[in-house]
């Protein structure tokens, strides 16, 4: 939350379709952006507990697309399409997510990456197209929780990358 000059809190004209997740990860800024940045990692934590992914198409650049399937622990596929709108390593991933491309009720997802000593300080700040949109992902899919579960799923995923360098 940021806050004015006379103390009081700041309403940005999103609030009511945001969702705001953040997470220290202990790696550095640079180790956490290349586990978003390559397929083979990505398919090794996305999403939240208990799923997994099959990624059918992957571009990492502006413009480019990630098109996959998000297989949920019930036997539900979830199709999923993310293109990549703005990339600055390794501080900013910035994304439209929807089903399929031009889904009008496509989302809009900002990491941003900052260096917190040999930690990573991780927000996931995504702005829906109406607050009805928002307030379905967060009753029916559960979007708060799954969104904290992806990035426990990373924290633990980047661990793990941590300590085998440490082995080697």
């Amino acid at each position: 939350m940021s806050v004015t000059g006379r103390g009081a809190p700041a309403r940005s004209a999103t609030t009511d379709r945001e969702i705001v997740i953040s997470r220290v990860i202990g790696a550095p800024p640079e180790l956490v952006f290349e586990a978003f940045t390559e397929v083979r990692h990505l398919s090794r934590w996305w999403g939240p507990e208990g799923f997994s992914t099959t990624t059918r198409a992957f571009e990492f650049r502006v413009g480019g697309v990630w098109d996959f399937v998000m297989h949920g622990p019930d036997g539900t596929d979830y199709q999923e399409w993310i293109t990549w709108t703005d990339i600055l390593p390794p501080q900013r991933i910035a994304m439209l997510h929807g089903e399929f491309r031009d889904d009008p009720n496509a989302f809009e997802s900002v990491l941003t990456l900052e260096r917190d000593g040999a930690a990573t300080l991780i927000e996931m700040r995504t702005v829906f197209p109406s607050k009805e949109l928002r307030d379905e992902a967060v009753e029916k899919y559960h979007a708060i929780e799954g969104g904290q579960q992806t990035l426990g799923n990373l924290a633990a995923y980047v661990a793990e990358i941590v300590r085998k360098g440490a082995e080697d």
